[in-house]
């Protein structure tokens, strides 16, 4: 994804920077390392990720070595930024709960836009667990489904929690994206107004003929510190202030347009009436 290349760019100039001030040509660096000779351009470049030996070999070879912990923990950050679903649900989705429920728990204000579908923390106990079957499925990994909806209604638990605020918006699409049968999103549907009004959570729906200012995928903010995006093959966790920044231009655009408390009742309603 882009925030990940960006991020090796950064790096790759640190360690560009770090050769210069030794006054070592790219070639001479990589013949004391013992590498091609168009190693050191690709990684100053970031069109390659460095290992931690590589690292070492720059700081070692510049004469650099009081920076070493600082672009090993830089590297590691990146790593850790752009996590395949492959590794992120090795062992099952229960674990991935989990995780949700530590990042939720630590932050005083949610706020979560999603496209298609809706959003985890106000899903039914089936809604959930139809969505989550389907998961395991696409991305072959091992059917812990059980444990994974009982991890998310506990998830929900925060809802009732004096300390957090919520504010979810969703697309229209939400409401009519099929997941399980009629009888699944009839329940989900009857539990989204329920959610209006109640207190601390705002939740909205953008209306489908809402003009198309913001683009995007689905995504979570957790205060102004942490973005979430996930992805079809893996899940973008986003650090960066400026990054985060923009996450929250685009949530306060979706906001904008979004319609809340009677309006939204009505496009509930409607939805309900086609199933």
């Amino acid at each position: 994804m882009t925030e990940v290349h960006d991020a090796r760019v950064a790096l790759g100039a640190r360690l560009r920077e770090l050769r210069r001030r030794a006054e070592l040509t790219g070639r001479e660096l990589a013949r004391r390392a013992g590498w091609h000779e168009t190693k050191v351009s690709k990684l100053e470049f970031g069109r390659i990720r460095p290992s931690d030996a590589d690292i070492r070999a720059y700081c070692e070879l510049t004469g650099s070595r009081d920076q070493l912990d600082d672009l090993l923990a830089t590297l590691h950050t990146i790593d850790t930024a752009y996590l395949e679903w492959r590794r992120v649900l090795g062992t099952g989705l229960a674990r991935r709960q989990q995780k949700a429920l530590r990042i939720e728990t630590a932050a005083t204000l949610i706020r979560d836009y999603q496209p298609q579908i809706v959003p985890g923390l106000l899903q039914t106990a089936e809604y959930a667990e139809a969505k989550l079957r389907r998961g395991i499925e696409f991305h072959r990994v091992p059917d812990d489904v059980e444990e994974a909806v009982s991890k998310r209604m506990e998830r929900q638990h925060i809802l009732y929690k004096r300390k957090h605020r919520f504010h979810f918006v969703v697309a229209e699409q939400s409401l009519y994206t099929t997941v399980g049968d009629d009888g699944v999103m009839r329940g989900q549907l009857d539990r989204l107004s329920t959610i209006i009004g109640m207190p601390r959570i705002t939740f909205g729906i953008v209306p489908r003929t809402a003009e198309a200012i913001v683009v995007s995928t689905n995504f979570a903010l957790f205060d102004n510190r942490l973005a979430i995006v996930e992805g079809t093959a893996a899940e973008l966790t986003i650090t960066q202030p400026r990054e985060v920044a923009v996450y929250g231009r685009a949530f306060d655009i979706l906001a904008k347009q979004s319609v809340t408390g009677d309006a939204a009742r009505a496009l509930i309603r409607a939805a309900l009436d086609r199933r």
